[in-house]
């Protein structure tokens, strides 16, 4: 037997245990054998280079590093699924189903919605390449992360065009274990599951995914009917034979009741599950129907998500603590006991504002029911007025800032911290500062922000572009190389050829918005002539009220406020408009209003939004009888019939990008 010869003959082996391990759960080889013939493999490989292959098993542990993700334009629209919510909602996704189909009882196949990160994987006999959702028309390249989940086979035994669906996750107990290694070593934990899976699989070095133990379930063969599979059901088992891992909970279910047992019988066992879940998946089980069926603008009309009840548990309201926002803005906050919600743990969780916690009842001591709004956000439902000792403390609302120690002023609801200087509103300033819709700095996030302002290494926005004086103090801290450093300061110094508009947004005007903030810098085209404004010009720019150029004239008129301003000049921030106002008052869209409806193949809906903003359009979510033009993308829907009826110029893809060239 040659090199190459046995090179396939170990590979095949590996692939092979490798499939008994993490799908079947039952390895037929000891961990001892397993290595033996992995040490062999890599020797052979390192001997005979030409042989060496991106689908090895030797290469599954990572070691590509990407400058950046390539996009994929996903060949059948990733789609989102409708939700229900109660009996109610699937009893009458039932019933539409059965009106459309002719069919007295349909057959579901019911699986449970894992709360993971959505992949598509492409092959032809080996892995073509693994692209994330994205936004449903287009993902990210992924290959090399998804190459390192060993329940992922990397070839099959078929040639032709083949592409499956799922969801990569991570384990809870995989969690636990990383969350343990991570508070060892000084670093920040990971939320919950899904959070951890995403992170990972965006990981630029694959040998970091690698280490995160990630899983997959596959539960959607996409071309089935190519090979004459006609029920969902059996693509599922189709796929299993062919080495995916599909899920083991899922029920063939003949009728909408057997639907209802299975829900209720997972719900009861959804926390028992290896991994989180967030839901129910129903699939009408024919396939044949899914044409008949149809499709809303997002959403297929053969399937639904069944969305659990929010979790609620029980735990004690320890303290009621107050943090100030960029704008002054004073939010109380309950510091909990310490819970798992819906896969996470949950320590804090925001009270809004002073009447929300009188109008609740809440005291500092109090046992509370808190959930998860839409399994994301952490809430307090309420107190426990029968637990209560008598020994709870009444909440009372503070009068001074918690930092500068300012008086505070009730605005409605709110209380605010007037000063301007205030330290916590420095942080917060900062954090928009740097934020992706703002200077977009890569790297200075909530966390570094925070802690080099604690450091001193800056305390306003502007001292941002002076952080290179303190690269060496920076390599000193914990977690920090000088790789990471120079990556941020590189971030730091692109940011300063940002256009006019990213920095007016990045000032944290008040009610200046992103959208605003570009209306004015295409105006205005320099910062100077935004300056000497005065409140009559401003209120000739459309979406521009009393309120919006009030507090525009206010903030250019405070003497701290154009000092940063000349700062960020010393700098040599950028500081006017790079986009072209010439083209954009001749263009076809200037002065138009327009919608966007469906999906486009070239242009992401907030890509194409900002193309249009910069020739001069308004873009609106909704049409109406001041709408000039719809742009209508591939499934395009209610939107659509609306510009139909009012007889509004209806654009397709191909007009837009005509227009556009």
């Amino acid at each position: 037997m040659n090199a190459k010869e046995r090179i396939e003959q170990i590979r095949s082996l590996l692939e092979k245990y490798n499939y008994e391990y993490y799908v079947l759960d039952n390895p037929s080889v000891d961990d001892v054998e397993y290595d033996r013939l992995m040490q062999e493999l890599i020797l052979l490989e390192k001997e005979n280079p030409d042989l060496r292959s991106p689908l090895s098993p030797s290469q599954r542990v990572g070691g590509l590093v990407q400058d950046k993700f390539k996009e994929v334009t996903h060949k059948r629209t990733m789609l989102s699924l409708a939700n229900a919510f109660n009996e109610d909602d699937l009893r009458d996704f039932d019933k539409k189903v059965r009106e459309i189909s002719g069919l007295d009882k349909v057959t579901y196949m019911a699986e449970m919605k894992i709360d993971g990160l959505g992949m598509s994987l492409v092959y032809r006999g080996s892995l073509q390449y693994a692209a994330t959702r994205g936004n449903g028309v287009i993902g990210e390249d992924v290959t090399a992360n998804v190459l390192t989940i060993k329940s992922i086979p990397s070839r099959i035994n078929i040639l032709e065009d083949f592409e499956i669906r799922g969801e990569v996750f991570m384990s809870k107990k995989t969690l636990e274990r990383l969350n343990r290694e991570r508070a060892l070593a000084g670093e920040p934990l990971f939320a919950n599951t899904r959070n951890a899976a995403a992170g990972s699989i965006r990981q630029l070095d694959s040998t970091v995914a690698a280490s995160r133990g990630l899983d997959a379930y596959w539960y959607y063969f996409v071309n089935s009917s190519d090979f004459g599979v006609r029920y969902h059901s059996k693509a599922l088992e189709m796929a299993a034979s062919l080495g995916f891992k599909v899920s083991p909970e899922r029920r063939l279910c003949s009728g909408i009741e057997e639907v209802l047992d299975y829900i209720n019988e997972y719900t009861k066992k959804r926390e028992s599950l290896s991994y989180d879940t967030d839901g129910i998946v129903i699939k009408v089980d024919d396939m044949s129907l899914y044409d008949k069926l149809g499709y809303t603008a997002k959403t297929p009309r053969w399937a639904i998500a069944y969305k659990f009840p929010p979790e609620e548990v029980v735990t004690k309201l320890e303290d009621i603590i107050f943090t100030v926002g960029r704008t002054g803005k004073i939010t109380p906050n309950a510091v909990l006991e310490p819970v798992r919600v819906a896969g996470s743990l949950v320590q804090r969780a925001t009270l809004h504002n002073e009447d929300f916690i009188l109008d609740k009842g809440l005291k500092i001591g109090d046992y509370v029911v808190v959930r998860k709004a839409g399994d994301i956000i952490p809430e307090v439902v309420r107190p426990l007025i029968e637990r209560r000792s008598g020994e709870e403390l009444p909440f009372t609302m503070i009068t001074n800032c918690p930092v500068c120690g300012s008086l505070l002023e009730r605005k409605e609801a709110m209380h605010f911290c007037l000063n301007p200087f205030c330290e916590a509103r420095q942080v917060e300033s900062i954090i928009h500062f740097a934020s992706r819709e703002a200077m977009d700095i890569e790297g200075l996030g909530e966390r570094v922000a925070e802690q080099f302002f604690n450091q001193g290494f800056f305390k306003n926005i502007v001292e941002i572009y002076d952080l290179s004086q303190y690269r060496e103090e920076v390599i000193a801290l914990d977690g920090w190389q000088s790789k990471s450093i120079d990556n941020l300061l590189g971030a730091i110094e692109k940011s300063k050829g940002n256009s006019l508009e990213k920095v007016l947004f990045g000032l944290g005007i008040k009610e200046v918005g992103a959208k605003t903030a570009k209306t004015l810098a295409r105006k205005f085209e320099n910062i100077e002539n935004l300056i000497s404004a005065t409140t009559e010009q401003l209120l000739e720019i459309p979406d521009v009220g009393p309120v919006v150029a009030s507090s525009i004239v206010n903030f250019f008129s405070d003497e701290r406020n154009l000092a940063i301003i000349n700062g960020l000049k010393e700098r040599n921030i950028n500081l006017t408009y790079l986009g072209s106002t010439s083209s954009a008052a001749d263009s076809y869209f200037s002065g138009k209003t327009v919608v966007l409806t469906g999906t486009l193949n070239k242009y992401g809906r907030k890509e194409a939004t900002t193309i249009l903003e910069n020739l001069g359009a308004k873009v609106t979510g909704s049409v109406s009888k001041a709408t000039d033009i719809v742009i209508a993308g591939i499934e395009a829907g209610s939107k659509l019939d609306r510009a139909h009826e009012l007889g509004i110029t209806v654009l397709n893809e191909e007009d837009f990008l005509a227009l556009l060239e």
